[in-house]
């Protein structure tokens, strides 16, 4: 070794690294997040029936909450509360299955916050800041220096240790997560004005005529539904907002335009915390359609999927029964158990029967001389011989009966089944006349 060099134990690109990680890691160690699930998502139609939408399976394996569950635990977040409401009996379960590995004796948990009519009132949560209200003195006594407010009901993958630190380097009040759509789609979010420090100076919910960002006119700035605050602000506002008569009690519609022009609000683009960017495009789903969430499922089979599953280094966690592997079985010329281009997952049986450009969720068997074409099969679902199945989305535990036509003709399914404006057909037990009495699922 050259005695005239000094050593070099870390470059300043990973010095900056280390400094920025504890940077994060405190900030997100004194951090609260709470996931508002207590939806139904009623354009999911019979989807959302017996489960509310974080309940609804996603991607072969998942459900939707995981995806927010993840991200908290990704982003070194492990205490998570979990707001539940509308027919929560499933997402309950899953959450005890598959989130149980937090150890409480290190202060991790995943506590679930079920609708309790905890106010002098005796309702139920009225809306998104009364969901929160109405559990303030649980959140109080975690003592946390910050809460992240969550939507359960979304498809994506964040570092929320960003927003967070920049959110205390910005000396923000509250900061609003925030993606970049098309003007003509933004009338459906609540769209925001920003400065050139990017502080929110206007807020409007769901406007009929949005806003465009200076400089494109094609696009607008609208909300994530992904909110920070200092904790001690947030409960002094949840408190303000609990005491106005005519307040709905909603974050989009009442604390954000209130909180705008009083205080200092913050908007943070997506597009620096989004994970796995795909063509440098930041992926966010809302599957709250059954045509968008055949298509969400169906974009996961694709050769490069902009929604990455295979990153071992921002894992997608959840409950995952032991199953054995797929299996294919037959192969004679018109009797051969295949999939081409498709996500089978395990406990499947292929038997004798073709699927195409489809994903099946665990425990589908699919028997011979059927076809399954561009569909989502959800778990525990048997397909009868000689069935043909496109362009459908089949419930858990359907039994499609032998010599079934759907996808097809779509004035003739829509005498039975649920068919969208896209042509997607959605298939649930009780429109095949299954006497079966389902809770939760």
């Amino acid at each position: 070794m050259d005695s005239n060099k000094e050593p070099i134990y870390a470059s300043e690109s990973e010095a900056e690294h280390e400094t920025c990680t504890r940077f994060h890691s405190n900030i997100t160690h004194n951090t609260l997040a709470l996931i508002l699930a207590g939806g139904r998502g009623s354009r999911l139609h019979q989807l959302t029936d017996w489960r509310a939408k974080p309940a609804v399976p996603f991607g072969g394996k998942f459900r939707i909450i995981d995806f927010p569950l993840s991200n908290c635990v990704n982003s070194g977040m492990r205490r998570i509360g979990v707001v539940t409401q509308y027919k929560a009996q499933s997402l309950i379960r899953h959450i005890q299955r598959g989130w149980s590995f937090l150890d409480g004796r290190f202060k991790e948990f995943v506590e679930l916050l079920p609708a309790q009519q905890r106010t002098a009132d005796e309702t139920w949560y009225q809306g998104t800041a009364d969901a929160v209200f109405q559990n303030i003195d649980i959140l109080q006594r975690h003592d946390a220096e910050y809460v992240l407010i969550l939507g359960g009901d979304h498809i994506y993958k964040m570092d929320y240790s960003k927003l967070l630190a920049e959110h205390v380097e910005k000396a923000a009040d509250m900061t609003v997560a925030c993606l970049e759509v098309a003007v003509e789609e933004a009338g459906a979010f609540g769209v925001m004005g920003v400065n050139d420090a990017w502080q929110i100076t206007s807020f409007a919910e769901k406007p009929d005529n949005p806003i465009p960002i200076p400089g494109q006119p094609g696009k607008a700035l609208v909300s994530m539904g992904i909110y920070v605050f200092n904790a001690k602000f947030l409960y002094e506002q949840l408190l303000r907002d609990h005491l106005v008569n005519d307040s709905s009690h909603d974050f989009g519609k009442d604390l954000i335009p209130y909180l705008v022009p009083h205080y200092r609000v913050f908007a943070h683009r997506f597009m620096n915390s989004c994970v796995n960017m795909a063509s440098g495009i930041p992926y966010w789903r809302d599957v709250g359609t059954v045509d968008a969430y055949w298509e969400a499922n169906l974009d996961l089979i694709n050769v490069t999927p902009q929604l990455n599953l295979y990153d071992e280094n921002w894992p997608i966690w959840t409950h995952q029964e032991q199953l054995p592997p797929a299996k294919f079985i037959f192969d004679d010329v018109d009797r051969r158990g295949q999939a081409l281009d498709s996500s089978v997952s395990g406990g499947c049986i292929i038997s004798g029967a073709t699927v195409r450009g489809s994903l099946l969720f665990s425990n589908v068997k699919v028997n011979s001389y059927s076809t399954v074409d561009d569909s989502v099969i959800l778990p525990n679902v048997v397909i009868g011989r000689r069935a043909r199945l496109r362009r459908v989305v089949v419930e858990k535990q359907c039994v499609i009966p032998e010599g079934l036509v759907v996808g097809y003709d779509a004035a003739a399914d829509r005498k039975r089944f649920y068919v969208t404006e896209k042509g997607i057909t959605l298939i649930t037990p009780e429109m095949l006349g299954h006497s079966i009495h389902r809770v939760a699922r």
